[in-house]
């Protein structure tokens, strides 16, 4: 039998992938783009709108961290985007054909 690693994830990823949902981006997609379970962050929004949400750990953040965080974010959102023109623009070209 393996055991499996539970990840743990600062309150900033948590606090950018539930502002991501809030910007009306869905949950799935925002899942899939940062690499978590949907459910997981289905959670951290609840928790979100409880302000009950809380980071894995205690230190503190410095800016450069939360700027790589929000950085990460955003080449995940528009790898996402490029992916749709690419297949945007396949199938309109075989369409045109």
């Amino acid at each position: 039998m393996t055991k499996t690693v539970r990840s743990r994830y600062t309150l900033e990823f948590k606090q950018e992938a539930v502002r991501l949902v809030q910007s009306g981006q869905s949950m799935v997609a925002v899942s899939r783009s940062l690499g978590i379970v949907e459910q997981t962050l289905f959670n951290w929004v609840k928790a979100s709108r409880e302000g009950r949400l809380t980071g894995a750990d205690s230190k503190p953040v410095s800016a450069e961290q939360m700027e790589i965080s929000r950085l990460r974010a955003e080449l995940a959102r528009v790898k996402m985007e490029r992916d749709i023109l690419k297949k945007a623009t396949a199938y309109f070209a075989k369409e045109s054909l």
